[in-house]
């Protein structure tokens, strides 16, 4: 792997970290020690240490699915090829990116997907799942460590999640992962998929051909979605530095989608035939999944061999001694809806950068069919960008996870670091100020004794849409809040945090309207300031109040934010962040 390292330097805290590609359709797993004299990672295969699955083969993934029974779950391999099971559950914690917005979704369902389970919320398939695959990580440990190691040393685990989840989707996730038994606080990292895709492609390439400005767009598409970002590249030693060009996208139009339009192809062809059944299309199932799906190139004369036991010749059909006989262009047909809709995210990333793109790099399962790199690569050669497909595409992101939690051991773990992020929204709060005649609305004025002047309340954004935020510059707000001294200090303050998506890119409002909806309430204990640091002032109104000084600090994490309360430059701790 490309994180493994020699002579590890003897300040490097000695640990596990343990990472999760925990994805719509499949989910990986990898694992590295830091021990000298070098880190011993792996992807893990299954069902190395589960009961169940293919039987004499091995998969660097497993199906995110999950079936429960009286004797509790089932969970991946270990679910029968076609009962009925849980998938898809992870979009749950979303809504936003539910099956009910894709098109494709709606066409094309999955027939052997349980109905919604009114006894297993999103969360609680989650937790379980999550639990599932911790589980089984730690029997690999077990099998491949010895046990005083396993004794010793301290496991991290690295999440994995879609680039355009929302705020409180990436609470949700991490909330699951630690009632899976993941762990807590800083030992448990949340990060974006195409991030950790990115970190892993881009440390891949080949360093001479890239330069200061460069910039390259990411499509990691995998089994059910396919995310799109963009990085430029802004310092190249001595580590590999990049910064987002554009908010990221995506939308469920991954490889799944081929298998429910073939099955709803082999539906609409043979159900009136009698002998058609279960059994017949699950064995054609597995030759388009592992043969047809993977080796299609978009030759129109290509011809495949489905096995169809049982069904009677039908030469109209093209049924002949227990075989269906399909052609390229049969093919060429069942790629096209969901191709077409992976351009068009393509080329919408493209235009967002507002840059001449150098490459696009094609990373998960999907972004390694030679059928849809050749279709995109068509799409954009007018544009002069290349269209790579990453090494080891299909756990480009479990890798890539993996280096960024080496990273947070030590940055000489990795190469390519990303040193900026795109704000997908703006983010600000509502604050009070002197009113202006000019440029305020006088219908939303009102008198304030202490001030002794009219003020009005108006958005402060503190971070606008598509501006570059940096990880390791956090964003400081500041407030204040008057109260009377007849009254004790208030021992809380709660501040609500606003969010306008701009869909139309016109810019936030000015207050709060119907484009502005409520984020986060954060909630900040003030009682943790001593009352006589409180400063004390006297009122327009002759009256002595209270003057609450502080700051809101607010850092931007690949897949997560941070709020931590700050007031008279010592910082108290983390807030509360409740989301709405």
């Amino acid at each position: 792997m490309a994180c493994s390292i020699d002579d590890l330097d003897q300040s490097v805290e000695h640990k596990i970290i343990m990472a999760a590609d925990f994805g719509t359709t499949t989910s990986g797993l990898a694992y590295a020690q830091t021990r000298k004299p070098e880190i011993q990672s792996t992807v893990i295969q299954w069902p190395d240490a589960t009961s169940g699955g293919l039987e004499g083969a091995t998969s660097d993934k497993v199906p995110t699915e999950i079936q429960y029974d009286d004797q509790g779950y089932k969970w991946g391999f270990q679910i029968p090829e076609f009962g009925q099971r849980h998938q898809w559950f992870k979009l749950g914690l979303d809504p936003s990116k539910s099956l009910g917005n894709s098109d494709l979704a709606k066409k094309y369902p999955d027939f052997n997907a349980s109905p919604p389970a009114y006894t297993h919320n999103p969360e609680e398939l989650v937790k379980d799942y999550l639990t599932a695959l911790r589980c089984h990580a730690e029997r690999v440990l077990r099998h491949k460590l010895p046990q005083s190691a396993l004794a010793t040393t301290p496991v991290e685990y690295v999440i994995t999640i879609p680039a355009v989840w929302s705020d409180r989707a990436q609470a949700s996730t991490r909330r699951c992962a630690e009632q899976a038994g993941m762990g807590t606080g800083s030992s448990l990292h949340i990060i974006s998929e195409p991030e950790a895709a990115a970190m892993y492609a881009l440390d891949a390439m080949d360093p001479h051909n890239i330069k200061v400005g460069d910039t390259f767009v990411l499509c990691d598409a995998g089994g059910g979605t396919v995310d799109l970002i963009s990085y430029k590249v802004s310092q190249l030693k001595p580590l590999l530095r990049v910064e987002e060009a554009a908010p990221g996208s995506g939308s469920l139009c991954g490889a799944s989608f081929l298998n429910r339009i073939f099955q709803k192809f082999l539906a609409d062809r043979f159900s009136a035939d009698p002998n058609w059944d279960e059994d017949v299309l699950e064995e054609a199932m597995k030759r388009f999944e592992v043969t047809v799906k993977r080796s299609y190139h978009g030759n129109p004369n290509d011809e495949y061999q489905i096995p169809v036991p049982g069904l009677r010749d039908n030469p109209a059909c093209g049924v002949r001694r227990g075989r269906l006989r399909l052609i390229g262009s049969d093919v060429g047909k069942i790629f096209e809806p969901v191709v077409k809709e992976v351009i068009s995210l393509v080329k919408g990333q493209i235009a967002a950068t507002k840059a001449d793109v150098k490459a696009v790099l094609m990373v998960g399962g999907f972004g390694q069919s030679v059928f849809l790199r050749d279709s995109i690569r068509s799409a954009v050669a007018d544009q002069g960008i290349e269209v790579m497909q990453s090494p080891n595409g299909w756990t480009a992101i479990v890798r890539g996870a993996l280096m960024k939690g080496l990273a947070s051991t030590n940055q000489s773990f990795t190469a390519v670091r990303i040193s900026g992020r795109s704000a997908r929204k703006s983010y600000g709060i509502n604050v009070t100020g002197p009113f202006q005649g000019r440029i305020h609305d006088i219908s939303r004025r009102f008198w304030s004794d202490a001030d002794g002047d009219y003020r009005i309340k108006t958005i402060g954004w503190f971070i606008r849409k598509g501006e570059i935020v940096e990880e390791d510059k956090p964003k400081r707000v500041y407030y204040y809040r008057i109260s009377p001294t007849c009254n004790p200090p208030p021992a809380e303050v709660r501040v609500a945090i606003d969010m306008c998506a701009d869909t139309d890119n016109t810019g936030p409002s000015f207050y709060r309207d119907a484009r502005v909806c409520k984020l986060v309430e954060v909630s900040a204990d003030l009682s943790r300031i001593p009352t006589y640091k409180i400063p004390k002032i006297l009122g327009a109104d002759g009256l002595e109040y209270y003057k609450i000084k502080y700051a809101i600090e607010i850092t931007f994490c690949s897949a997560y934010t941070k709020y931590e309360l700050i007031h008279d430059n010592v910082n108290y701790g983390p807030v509360t962040a409740e989301y709405v």
